[in-house]
């Protein structure tokens, strides 16, 4: 009986870690298939989670009101995105290297505000994070339940969003719009769509989510912030877009497995086994780089990514 129990603690334990675990991967991943689906790789991804969860941490640290404090990080993941799209969308420079330049500039910022207002004091300062909310009845069920139906608001927003993201590409005329603009941005051009004013505007919107993502670790999964909390978040959630072939629905699966693996890993290094530690923090990004690797072979990459578009010449 008491195996049994703690077999059952130890499944919904994994469960409930494992969906908080890819939160955050979540909103970065829906931000980053909006972008590209529009024909633009965000490469600041990383960057501007990083300066999400500075910014959303800071102005809950001063402020005292969580709802701000993530506003204001997809207030700032907007203003990266809008960055970004000046760079590669407007001036047509390399989406490559702008990308980068913004996760370098964001993680910059990032560190000398955080110093600048906070300084560098031995115990990080911390502030009180979103409570988790049970839903009613189905947190109850066996095993499972708990995990499952035990999380913080922005988690139930997270899965909420995947089905919405859905319907928005693939059901309605704004979606179908996005979509012409990736993929054949001239044809889009030539029925009157404002192929630089539709990249821009999801460019921007995918920057919110971003930001977002990353005021959810210091919000949420965690209540301080500090310089590596992303832990390369941001660079797995690109992955996680080429693992789901730029569908949300199956984007998010991967993200899920990521967040279990991840999870799984915490809770072997607790068990005591005589493995080093480097090897359980690798395990969840070597899969993810083979699983990677299988599903990329298959991959319907957006004709128009990476392609900067001039009306003049009509091309992209």
């Amino acid at each position: 009986m008491t195996g049994e129990i703690l077999i059952a603690a130890f499944i919904s334990g994994l469960i409930g870690a494992g969906i908080r675990m890819a939160i955050s991967i979540i909103f970065a991943t829906l931000g980053e298939i909006i972008t590209e689906r529009a024909g633009v790789l965000n490469l600041g991804i990383e960057g501007t989670m990083l300066l999400g969860a500075m910014t959303g941490f800071l102005v809950t640290y001063g402020t005292g009101n969580l709802l701000l404090g993530v506003l204001a990080a997809a207030v700032v993941g907007m203003l990266l995105g809008l960055l970004m799209a000046i760079l590669a969308v407007h001036l047509g420079l390399s989406q490559h290297v702008s990308g980068l330049g913004i996760t370098v500039l964001a993680t910059g910022l990032a560190m000398f505000i955080y110093r600048l207002k906070i300084g560098s004091p031995t115990v990080p300062p911390t502030v009180e994070p979103f409570k988790q909310v049970s839903i009613p009845l189905l947190s109850k069920i066996p095993i499972v339940g708990e995990g499952l139906f035990t999380h913080y608001s922005l988690t139930y927003l997270a899965i909420l969003l995947v089905p919405i993201m859905s319907v928005f590409l693939y059901k309605t005329k704004m979606g179908l719009i996005i979509r012409t603009v990736g993929e054949r941005p001239i044809v889009a051009d030539t029925v009157g769509v404002n192929v630089i004013g539709t990249r821009t505007a999801c460019v921007v919107l995918g920057g919110a989510f971003m930001g977002v993502g990353g005021a959810f670790l210091t919000l949420a999964h965690q209540n301080m912030f500090l310089i590596d909390v992303i832990g390369g978040r941001g660079w797995v959630a690109i992955a996680m877009v080429i693992f789901g072939n730029w569908d949300p629905g199956k984007c998010i699966a991967g993200t899920l497995i990521f967040g279990l693996l991840d999870a799984l890993q915490l809770r072997l290094q607790g068990m005591g086994l005589e493995i080093s530690h480097d090897i359980f923090l690798m395990l969840p990004y070597v899969l993810t780089i083979i699983v990677l690797i299988v599903a990329s072979r298959k991959a319907s990459i957006p004709a128009g990514l990476l392609k900067p578009y001039r009306r003049e010449s009509k091309e992209g």
